[in-house]
């Protein structure tokens, strides 16, 4: 295999027919000015042609649906390894996908909890599984000489008639039922009350235990499990006493049995283990009152509520001047001076309440606006009404699963006293800290079972930290990392991959990383080179550059002035050249810092109280016309505070954005600002259509002026 990437004629965009040879397994550096070429030569070339190749691997058939990828505007690249690309562009938006999705670490504990979890109930009392010879040697030791009845749960606390069951359990040759604790012959056209809750459990045979009928005990039970799903329950016929008995995992109080743990049981995309309430999301809408009645010193008459204006047309506000009467307000009075009954049943309905419609028919019951709301954000409704109900919620953390996500069941498996609900909660520096103490307090079965699955986590979670990542946690979701974090997990998941002879190339990750945790991604980065691969990344970061094999400097300019190669080699030969980014380099040039600073006599906007993610009870005061600058290390709270808190204060103070800030306690100096902007790494085009000059308005006045022109007019264009 070549020891170098050789590019021969690369053009692509302001790329001026360049030559280059690039060595390999070497960490190599592109630098240069914005807009010089880098991005071109690295992912429009060399990544590009890369991922053409790949696909070209594949046949005809399935070339046909994949579309065949253009070939770059180059003459030839020889020495191409397979080529990954770790880009700032690639953060999943999807509210399923958290840090432990990504990196695959959930994975591996999922698989932890499945293996070595013990299973307790609500009480925090351990659960017990049997085989069914141990349940055989424990009845003829608790229940010797004693008269008892085996029965196979069939139904437990559920509605319904049931009558199909009994004509079904009758054609099996059963002859009687347990209902509701009494057992009762099947009868012909037999049923229950459909409306109340019953337990019904399967007669299965009626015995002394003793050792002439062992044999028959052992049948007995194997059908009583057969028909009860893993289940029987025994009563004893002289006290009454029921006992319950399970080939899984089961409460000996109450008979409620688990499944048995699978990996899929503890995660949250599965109908197995995510909470059926929020659906595996951590989070549920709620109606918020204050965004339903902004002003509660105004009468309803006057547009208390914020779903629309005062009509005597409007069938909702006739019913409210209905409920008037019955409560003892008009719709001219404040809702703020409104009894707590008549605003209860504003809110949330009444059946008992009778009113008549525009014909003078008469209905029974009032919906309530939070309930109609709520039926409004229901799957049964149109996208534009769900998203104007949305108007009025908040997203909160579901009240069940208290965001994680996860069902009670999957939440009742522990490890070291921890659920994995638990765990997913701790940042990354105390997760491994928990894994590698963990082997010291399993069992030495346990501890056979989990080494390897232990040492994977803990391998991964170290990964992790070398890029200064451990103050993120699993269930982070992905949707709130920056375009850095993105890159950097993506980074170490490639590091955990063990690949070599592989060309990585990424994109600037040293943005938005605190320059004490740049060493740590540097040292990243040339694990893996030294595990065997090549490493060509886009930067710009000083120490970055100087920790390269091997440099090369894109320029002289951008745009139309860049496009060539300026200096390369390795640093020592690299620093002597002379470049724009040598001088900056070497000092000879330098970022002139301003003589004067001042902020005296500025007003101030001051967010007071911030208690949001890690946030400590945080003050802001922010000077304003002024350029300011909030920094500190990653995962200190920088993004916390203002861009999860002010920026969504602002928002919805200017312009009624939904997003919630997170908890504060108040902010003063509004009045001086009259809007605001957010400028974030998120793509600013949404269609293939989009390009600089259509986003920023600029064609719209070149279509003007080519209209206005006489062939234009001529031609009605």
């Amino acid at each position: 295999m070549k020891d170098s990437l050789d590019i021969l004629g690369a053009r692509e965009h302001n790329l001026q027919n360049i030559d280059i040879e690039i060595p390999r397994n070497q960490l190599v550096v592109f630098t240069g000015l914005s807009g010089s070429g880098k991005s071109s030569l690295a992912f429009d070339t060399i990544y590009a042609e890369g991922q053409r190749r790949y696909m070209e691997t594949f046949s005809a058939y399935a070339r046909h649906f994949i579309g065949n990828m253009e070939r770059p505007d180059v003459d030839r690249i020889n020495g191409l390894s397979p080529v990954i690309s770790i880009e700032q562009k690639t953060t999943n938006k999807n509210p399923r996908s958290t840090v432990g999705t990504v990196t695959e670490i959930y994975d591996f504990l999922r698989l932890l909890y499945a293996r070595v979890g013990t299973a307790y109930n609500a009480a925090g009392k351990k659960m017990v599984k049997y085989t069914e010879s141990q349940i055989a040697d424990i009845v003829l030791k608790d229940y010797a000489d004693r008269s008892i009845t085996l029965l196979a749960p069939l139904v437990k606390r559920r509605k319904g008639h049931y009558r199909e069951l009994f004509v079904q359990m009758a054609k099996k040759g059963f002859l009687q039922v347990r209902v509701d604790g009494e057992i009762r012959d099947i009868v012909f056209r037999m049923q229950l009350d459909r409306y109340k809750t019953h337990d019904i459990e399967l007669v299965v045979d009626r015995l002394r235990v003793n050792e002439k009928n062992e044999s028959r005990l052992h049948e007995a039970m194997q059908t009583a499990f057969k028909q009860g799903k893993g289940t029987l329950m025994l009563l004893d016929n002289e006290s009454g006493q029921v006992r319950h008995f399970s080939r899984t995992l089961m409460d000996p109080d109450t008979g409620d049995s688990y499944p048995e743990p699978e990996p899929n049981t503890f995660s949250f995309n599965s109908p197995y283990g995510a909470c059926p309430h929020c659906n595996g999301l951590g989070e549920v809408r709620e109606i918020d009152i204050s965004k339903l009645v902004p002003d509660m010193s105004k009468s309803i008459r006057d547009g208390a509520f914020a779903i629309g204006r005062y009509s005597e047309a409007n069938y909702f506000y006739r019913q409210l001047e209905q409920l008037g009467h019955r409560y003892g307000f008009t719709i001219d009075d404040p809702v703020q001076e409104l009894s707590s009954e008549a605003w209860n049943t504003i809110l949330y309905g009444s059946s008992d309440y009778q009113g008549s419609n525009f014909e003078g028919d008469r209905y029974a019951g009032f919906q309530g606006i939070v309930n109609y709301i709520e039926q409004l954000n229901s799957d049964e409704s149109t996208p534009a009404l769900q998203k104007w109900a949305t108007t009025f919620m908040n997203s909160v953390s579901c009240p069940h699963c208290h965001g994680r996500r996860l069902r009670p069941e999957s939440l009742n498996f522990l490890i070291d006293s921890k659920n994995i609900g638990e765990v997913a909660e701790m940042n990354l520096i105390v997760l491994q800290q928990w894994v590698l103490q963990l082997g010291n307090r399993l069992g030495k079965k346990e501890l056979d079972i989990a080494h390897e699955v232990l040492r994977e986590i803990a391998t991964r979670t170290q990964f992790m930290l070398d890029v200064g990542l451990g103050y993120l946690s699993l269930n982070r979701s992905s949707k709130s990392l920056s375009g850095g974090e993105a890159q950097r997990i993506r980074l170490a998941t490639q590091i955990g991959a063990h690949l070599v002879n592989v060309l990585y190339i990424l994109d600037e990750p040293s943005i938005g990383l605190h320059q004490r945790d740049n060493q740590r991604l540097i040292h990243a980065l040339q694990a893996l080179r030294d595990a065997g691969n090549s490493v060509i990344v886009v930067e710009h970061d000083r120490d970055m550059i100087l920790s390269a094999d091997y440099i090369i400097d894109i320029g002289p300019g951008a745009g139309l002035r860049g496009g060539k190669i300026v200096a390369h080699g390795n640093k020592e030969k690299y620093l002597r050249t002379t470049s724009l980014t040598t001088d900056y380099l070497n000092r000879k040039r330098d970022i002139q810092l301003p003589c004067r600073r001042s902020s005296v006599g500025c007003p101030r906007l001051v967010l007071s109280g911030a208690t949001g993610n890690n946030l400590q009870d945080v003050t802001l005061e922010l000077p304003l016309g002024l350029l300011v600058c909030v920094t500190g290390v990653s995962g200190s709270g920088k993004s916390t505070l203002v861009n999860e808190t002010l920026h969504p204060i602002l928002n919805q103070h200017f312009f009624h954005a939904q997003k919630t800030p997170l908890p504060y306690r108040s902010i003063e100096g509004m009045e001086h600002i009259d809007k605001v902007i957010g400028i974030d790494q998120s793509p600013i085009g949404r269609t293939p259509r989009s390009n600089p000059a259509t986003y920023i308005g600029i064609f719209d006045e070149i279509r003007q002026i080519f209209a206005q022109l006489p062939g234009a007019r001529i031609r009605g264009y």
